[in-house]
This record gives structure tokens, C-alpha cells and sequence, in this order.
């Protein structure tokens, strides 16, 4: 069977779910037995969103093979449990930079290089790259921003050339809109989408199916009258109410059809019905909780969730597996002192200390481990919160008085945490860092060997500054055990204290492997490690 092409646009507005549709109906497809990938095109310019502010995109997610790319590729990878690469992420920049790079070689043979079909072309090339490596049978393909706006013309421009090249039953159009409630009429209104679509259609492409999302029930007359204005089927018009979690929109989609739907567009073949047992026995244990643990996420980008997007999926993950509710709780780490630490982390039942980048929030990072690591309380950190804990130690309990980090304070006089040998020459900052799957050795016998159950492990990093291995046998004396060492370079992973119910730290981003079927051990056991300390 040839790959089929499946194309997910979206109008009226941004942030309407684009990723959690795609990544839904992937799933819906897959527990049908196909296999399927789903890729994101973003129309912004930056080469790849490692450079952005958490604030401006959310999180950056990391791949295996160590692409920073949107976060939406982590939807991708929880819902279907099958890593993605840097094959999955796309940007304008990315784009423009190849066609650039070809020109200066002199690829073009003099040609005037332009918009269509140079860019366009490259585009395409994109798109079709995944389903060429004869992998999967279906690839999604989901373009970011909005129909209309000047910067996914070029992308439109590029769906709208393939599916004329592809032919009739090869690619499919999803596209999702929004249809608001007005409260002083007290109805639901088309014309937004109706709009939506037509831009759509006068960029030449014509919708299959319409995501029509929504936050009350689309009534049967509502649905004729979207089908008959925008050219659709009445049974492709799909409604998608708000969820109570993204992990009920597979179930939803599947309620509407919407799977059954693109299955008789592409004239794919029917499989079996899709099996959705652990997805439900998962939801099941996620909504019927036995306990709860309030857990302190302390970070410097609280005001958006979207920031620490993959660690809150991973404690909902967790969550589920210890059949117990994790309220997190957000705490700005530049608000937290001396004086407050107590008062605010009182009442947690554990604490994790966020990674991040720069001295915005430091201190306060450095007081939330005091605490907890002086009151027993259960403890995780990740990436910076694991180099927070080492400069905490070096402070409070080696006594090396204005010990820190090198990215904070490059004077230092006793560099903890330092950058790597690799990295001083290095002065563009976009894609360098150590970046995607590292192997980490867990010594026998430690927290963290017990946590995972083996000891070769492989999991993916994004820093430039690591333990200084200079003090670490300061350290293991005082009872801060480095307990995961990369094999080949002898850099610290993994840094646990004895004496203490629950403190593990790791240089790694554990996060980003977690997905819905495989929950991932660190999260599982800390989240267990706050439910055992609430009841104690």
C-alpha cells in the first residue's frame, strides 16, 4: 500500500488543538493496525524553537536524536508511544535555509530563485519524506498558525500542488475551526468558519472534513448549514467539545466517526475496530483516583503551564499508574526566600525543581532544596534542578561558601557545576548543546537503580554545564551519592542522597520519555514517594 498523506490546517484562531486532534486520530488509526507518524510544520522563521522563550512557544521538546522541536511533537510521541525525529519538526527557516544553502552552491543553474516553486518545492520535498522511508502507511502532517495569515501561505500553497500530484483518494484535508457561542444572542454562529473555509478554498485547497470545535453540543440544523456553506459532507462535519482532558479526545473522535471518515476518504482498508482497552483501563485509573499528593513545581516560567508542558504530562501519567490525583501546585522560584520557604512548602508532599535557563529565580531554587532536603520531604530534580541541588549541597553542607554554577557566576571560586570542555569554543547558541540520548550506568544497590530495575539506561539531555567531577569525592563522603555516570565520558547523571527517604536529582530530562503507555519510573516512584510521606 502506498503512503497515504493526511493534511491538518487550522482557522479563525490559534491554540485551538491542532497538535491533540492530530495526534488523536493518529492513535484512532494505529489501534486499527496502521502504522502512522505525524509531522509539524510551523510557519516561523526561527530555524527550530531552541532559541525561543518558554514564554513565547511553550516548552522546547528534544528528540532521541537530539532535534529541538515543538512541543506538540510531544503530544505526538505520548499519544502513540513511537519516538519522533528531527524529520518531525519543519520550520519557514529551516525551509528558506536549504533553498539558500542549494542557491550558494549553485544548484539552480543560474534560475531565478523564487517563492513557487523553489520554496514550495522544498516544501513538498518535506512533506513527503517520511512516508518515502516505506515506514508508515499514514503520515499526518500538521501546519502550524492560521489560514490566512502571509507566513502559511507558502505551506497551503504546497498541500494544495501535492494533492493534485498525489491524485484523488491519497491525501486528505482536516481542517479545524472554531465555533463560538455568543451570550447576548444565546446561539452558536457558522460564520467564522464559514470564512475560515473560504480562505482555505481560495488558496485552491478544499477541506474533506471539518473539526469544528466548540464548548457547547453543534446542533443537527448547524451541522447541515456548515456542510451546505463550506462544501463538506454532513457526516464530515465533526464536532470536538472541550475534554476534560486531552486523553478523552481519541474517544471522542472516535464517537464522532472521525477516524471512519478519513478511513473512507483515502479508501484505505478496513481493518479491525480500533483496540482501546489499556487507553481506557489508563483513563479509568486517571478518573478514579484513591489518593492525592500535592506536589510543588518550582520554576522561573510558572505563568505558563505550557512551559513545563511534558512534566506535567508525565505527573498525569504517574498519576494513573499510582492510581492517585497529583495536584501540582506552581511556585515562582524568584518569590521563594529564607523566610517564606517554610511557610509556602509546608504542606507538600513533594517537591521538583524545574529545569531552565539563566540566574532569574536561582536563589530561590537553592532554598526549596534546603528545605526539603533538611525536613525529609520527598525531592526530584531535573537538569537545573539537579545542578541547583549540587550547588545547594557545596553551600550548606560542604561549607564551600559561594559555591555555584558557572552560568550564574563565572568568578566563582569553587565551580560546582561547570560547562563542559566541548562547549567553551562554541559560540552559536542555536542547536549546540549536548542534545538528545545519552546511556547512563546506575550503580547497583542505588535509589536509582531500584527506581528503573536495570542498569544501562538511555535517556536525552539539553545543557551545556555539567558536575564538576573535581568534587565528587567531597561530595560521596558527605553522603550525596553520584549514583548514574555516562560510560563514555564519565559525566554525572544521576546524583541521590543517602540518608533521605526520597532525593534524586538528574542532569538528564526524564519528561520527555514519558507517554501514556509507558509511564515513565522516575515520576511513577516519586509520585509514590509523596503519597507514602502524605500518609506518614
Amino acid at each position: 500500500m502506498a503512503t497515504k498523506y493526511i493534511f491538518v490546517t487550522g482557522g479563525v484562531t490559534s491554540s485551538l488543538g491542532k497538535g491533540i486532534i492530530s495526534a488523536s486520530l493518529a492513535k484512532l488509526l494505529q489501534a486499527r493496525g496502521f502504522s502512522v507518524t505525524i509531522q509539524k510544520f510551523d510557519p516561523y522563521i526561527n530555524i527550530d524553537p531552541g532559541t525561543l522563550n518558554p514564554y513565547e512557544h511553550g516548552e522546547c521538546y528534544v528528540t532521541e536524536d537530539g532535534a529541538e522541536t515543538d512541543l506538540d511533537l510531544g503530544h505526538y510521541e505520548r499519544f502513540l508511544n513511537v519516538p519522533t525525529s528531527q524529520a518531525n519538526n519543519v520550520t519557514t527557516g529551516r525551509i528558506y535555509y536549504n533553498v539558500i544553502m542549494q542557491e550558494r552552491e549553485g544548484a539552480y543553474l543560474g534560475k531565478t530563485v523564487q517563492v513557487i516553486p523553489h520554496i514550495t518545492d522544498e516544501i513538498k520535498r518535506r512533506m513527503l519524506l517520511l512516508g518515502e522511508s516505506g515506514e508508515y502507511d499514514i503520515v499526518i502532517t500538521e501546519i502550524g498558525g492560521c489560514v490566512g495569515d502571509i507566513e502559511s501561505l507558502p505551506f497551503i500553497e504546497a498541500v494544495r500542488q501535492l494533492r493534485w500530484e498525489l491524485g484523488v483518494h491519497e491525501s486528505c484535508v482536516i481542517h479545524l475551526t472554531l465555533v463560538p457561542f455568543l451570550k447576548a444572542a444565546g446561539e452558536l454562529k457558522t460564520k467564522p468558519t464559514q470564512h475560515s473555509v473560504r480562505d482555505l478554498s481560495e488558496a485552491g485547497v478544499q477541506p474533506d472534513i471539518l473539526v469544528c470545535r466548540s464548548e457547547y453540543p453543534i446542533p443537527s440544523d448547524l451541522r447541515k448549514k456548515i456542510a451546505l456553506f463550506c462544501n463538506v459532507k454532513i457526516n464530515s462535519v465533526i464536532e470536538s467539545l472541550d475534554a476534560d482532558t486531552i486523553y478523552d479526545v481519541p474517544l471522542l473522535m472516535r464517537k464522532e466517526k472521525l477516524d471512519e471518515r478519513v478511513i473512507s476518504k483515502l479508501k484505505l482498508p478496513h481493518r479491525a475496530d480500533p483496540n482501546l482497552d489499556s487507553w481506557k483501563e489508563f483513563l479509568g485509573r486517571l478518573k478514579n483516583p484513591t489518593s492525592e499528593v500535592n506536589i510543588a513545581l518550582v520554576g522561573k516560567y510558572v505563568e505558563l503551564p505550557d512551559a513545563y508542558k511534558s512534566i506535567v504530562e508525565a505527573f498525569v501519567h504517574a498519576g494513573s499508574a499510582n492510581e492517585c490525583k497529583v495536584n501540582i501546585k506552581w511556585f515562582q522560584s524568584e518569590n521563594i526566600t529564607d523566610d517564606n520557604v517554610a511557610g509556602l512548602l509546608k504542606d507538600m508532599d513533594g517537591v521538583l525543581v524545574a529545569p531552565g535557563f539563566g540566574e532569574r529565580g536561582f536563589k530561590g531554587k537553592l532554598e526549596a532544596i534546603r528545605f526539603v532536603r533538611e525536613n525529609n520531604i520527598p525531592f526530584m530534580g531535573i537538569c537545573l534542578g539537579m545542578q541547583c541541588a549540587a550547588v545547594e549541597f557545596a553551600r550548606n553542607v560542604l561549607g564551600l561558601e559561594g559555591a555555584a554554577s558557572t552560568e550564574m557566576d563565572a568568578e566563582t571560586q569553587h565551580p560546582v557545576i561547570d560547562m563542559m570542555e566541548d562547549q567553551k569554543q562554541i559560540t552559536q547558541k542555536g542547536g549546540t548543546m549536548r542534545l538528545g540520548a545519552y546511556t547512563c550506568e546506575l550503580k547497583k544497590g542505588s535509589k536509582a537503580y531500584s527506581i528503573y530495575g536495570k542498569s544501562k539506561i538511555s535517556e536525552r539531555h539539553r545543557h551545556r554545564y555539567e558536575f564538576n567531577n573535581k568534587y565528587l569525592a567531597a561530595f560521596e563522603q558527605a553522603g550525596m551519592m553520584a549514583t548514574g555516570i555516562n560510560p563514555d565520558t564519565g559525566l554525572v547523571e544521576v546524583i541521590e542522597l543517602q540518608n533521605h527517604p526520597w532525593f534524586v536529582a538528574a542532569q538528564y530530562h526524564p519528561e520527555l520519555k514519558s507517554t501514556v503507555l509507558n509511564p515513565h519510573p522516575l515520576f511513577v516512584k516519586f509520585v509514590k514517594a509523596a503519597s507514602n510521606y502524605r500518609k506518614s
